[in-house]
């Protein structure tokens, strides 16, 4: 369980659930603070709440408030995330300390979600899309600390795969490398997040909650350190063309490279760039994935 506990805060809850041994899904908060612009992002954080509350688990979304990581939110909190926006400190496994030594407010990011979840005792997370391997990783060595995290830490995380801005086939690798387990439901092929199917053949795949489900029990009843990754692909109504969006992303790549934008700030950047180039319909697109993770996780911890 939790060292240092005084650093910690568990919403009653989510404590409550957990001490009783209760279905609970974590969810991160930057998709609060860097995903949406406001008061979208609120409904948003919100929604994903009522939806695994719906599915009869309990949510628990991940913050640092006030030199505390917090798990679980009260509304009011969602919405001081919500209204703060980009200046919240986008926070990943690295930044725990400088957020909490600083006192700032920080929304957690996949990685970051998935390591305070674990140290909480909580098994499941959904969240959109995972981090990966940039596609120039070859000249910059970009690759998101969401794989490593992956790697050491046994979470369920609940995605549509990869987003679809990085290579999907060199994430693949990357995790078969690490022992990651990667379980696609419902189709053969892994998904690229906007795109109900990748080039990929995923390493493993399930057709049924139960089939799943039974895997992951033996995951976590294993000694095995990794996490395990469940891929779930966005519907045939809501997923846009490969193509398209192919296009435009190699747009919105060329945009990025002629800014100079580095680091951590390349994802949400490309992200709002497609959006503004395809008139929002990756945004919906995302807004739909993520609704259905947030549902595919809770019915997961409930039968598991």
């Amino acid at each position: 369980m939790m060292k240092s506990q005084e650093f910690w805060v568990l919403q009653p809850e989510v404590k409550q659930a957990l001490e009783a041994g209760r279905p609970v899904v974590a969810l991160e908060s930057t998709i609060i603070s860097h995903g949406l612009p406001y008061p979208e992002n609120e409904y948003l954080g919100l929604e994903l709440e009522k939806i695994v509350r719906d599915e009869g688990a309990v949510p628990a979304t991940v913050a640092l408030m006030d030199g505390k990581i917090k798990i679980g939110l009260s509304a009011a909190e969602i919405g001081f995330l919500a209204r703060k926006g980009r200046k919240v400190y986008k926070v990943s496994r690295r930044d725990f300390a400088w957020v909490l030594s600083r006192g700032l407010t920080g929304a957690t990011t996949v990685s970051a979600t998935m390591w305070a979840a674990h140290q909480a005792g909580i098994r499941f997370f959904a969240t959109g899309g995972i981090g990966g391997v940039h596609r120039n990783a070859m000249e910059t060595f970009d690759i998101s600390a969401d794989l490593e995290e992956l790697a050491k830490t046994k979470v369920c995380v609940i995605s549509s795969g990869v987003k679809s801005i990085l290579d999907i086939g060199a994430t693949l690798e990357y995790l078969e490398t690490k022992g990651v387990p990667v379980i696609t439901y419902g189709q053969r092929k892994f998904p690229a997040f906007y795109v109900k199917e990748s080039l990929f053949d995923s390493p493993f795949s399930v057709d049924s909650l139960e089939a799943l489900s039974a895997v992951l029990q033996y995951h976590f009843s294993l000694p095995l350190e990794s996490g395990i990754l469940v891929a779930n692909p966005i519907s045939e109504a809501q997923g846009l063309d490969a193509d398209y969006v192919d296009a435009m992303i190699a747009d919105a790549l060329k945009k990025q490279e002629k800014a100079l934008i580095k680091g951590k700030e390349i994802t949400p950047f490309l992200l709002a760039e497609l959006v503004k180039k395809t008139q929002g319909k990756t945004l919906a697109a995302n807004l739909a994935l993520v609704k259905e993770n947030a549902r595919l996780a809770a019915r997961l911890a409930r039968l598991s």
